[in-house]
């Protein structure tokens, strides 16, 4: 059994991933809520493997990172303090490597890297610097949630894509906070459907209306004038507004723009890394994927599947990107930054 939650009262999605002295304890996102099941990591390498296997999703590979490293400095014990970060860097592009699109993971190899540089205690520093970037994300995320909701208008319909994460968590607090009485319409997002099982379960727990409809629906709901806004998480944001995020929302986006449909995309902060889309790497995964529904095969085998699992998102077709310093126009991103970037 998993350690008791950090985070009593929380949704199960906001508390996913668990440190323990015997590994890292990673809910198997695969097969919520049917089944509330632990994957257990007992080394880097094996939570490498959970975020490539897609036990978790969304957020959920960030914090596994950050965990990941405190376990690849555990195996560090004994080493001079060089050669520990020497195998603690090695670890971190191993975890980087696992989600190439989305840039979490690098942000928290970061943390733990960042934490080490000077430190004669390693393992000690490593696990200080997971906790500082476990803490960081949640306090961005609400931040963020809480600027995403002064967009929405009371009693928003919104659309959402994907998007089972903290992101998600902090936008809809703040506006329960803000007496707003959201309702959401969740994509069912083939072929892992996250929307259906675990962002509209996470809606649904945190008591608003939620309906699930297929990934081509939208569309026509846009159309009949049934949705307020479009808003989804992203895996990236480039400097110039490039919206990454997972593959469907270029569609979305397209349609929500032709019926006047506002498109808030929110991450905490643009990529300094990425000047535009064709700086992204996008993931393909095993077209196997699409031709399977949790585990039960949809498609003959006569027949071949293609998965980009992300797809990219113009500027011209997002409205606002919502960080954790406020709301920007996708043209105007440098301006997150201020003085750092000019």
């Amino acid at each position: 059994m998993p350690p008791p939650s950090a985070h009593p009262g929380a949704p199960t999605l906001a508390d996913s991933v668990r440190l323990a002295e015997d590994g890292v304890h990673i809910l198997d996102r695969r097969v919520f809520p049917f089944e509330h099941r632990w994957v257990h990591a007992r080394t880097v390498d094996e939570v490498a493997v959970a975020i490539e296997d897609m036990v978790t999703q969304s957020s959920g590979p960030y914090f596994a990172v950050l965990w990941g490293m405190v376990l690849a400095a555990r195996e560090t014990v004994g080493d001079d303090p060089d050669t520990a970060r020497k195998r603690l860097a090695a670890a971190g592009e191993r975890l980087i490597a696992t989600r190439p699109t989305n840039d979490q993971p690098r942000k928290a190899v970061d943390w733990v890297m960042a934490a080490v540089a000077e430190a004669d205690d390693v393992p000690a520093a490593a696990l200080a610097g997971a906790q500082a970037g476990d803490a960081d994300y949640r306090r961005r995320s609400r931040e963020m949630g809480r600027a995403g909701a002064q967009l929405l208008p009371h009693r928003a319909r919104v659309l959402t894509h994907c998007w089972g994460d903290l992101y998600l968590l902090g936008l809809v607090e703040a506006l329960l906070e803000a007496g707003k009485q959201p309702s959401f319409i969740c994509t069912e997002t083939r072929p892992y459907l996250q929307g259906a099982r675990l962002t509209a379960h996470s809606l649904a727990e945190m008591g608003v209306e939620v309906t699930v409809v297929t990934d081509a629906m939208p569309a026509s709901l846009l159309r009949a004038g049934e949705v307020d806004a479009l808003v989804t998480a992203s895996d990236r944001v480039t400097m110039d507004g490039h919206v990454i995020n997972k593959v469907g929302t270029l569609q979305h986006a397209v349609a929500a723009q032709t019926f006047g449909v506002p498109f808030h995309a929110l991450c905490h902060a643009p990529d300094p890394r990425s000047a535009t889309g064709a700086d992204v790497p996008i993931e393909y995964r095993d077209g196997q994927e699409v031709l399977h529904t949790l585990g039960q095969r949809t498609a003959t085998d006569l027949v071949r599947g293609l998965y980009p699992a992300f797809d990219v998102t113009e500027p011209r077709f997002v409205t606002t990107v919502v960080t954790d310093r406020g709301a920007f126009p996708p043209d105007r991103l440098s301006e997150y930054f201020g003085e750092e970037s000019r």
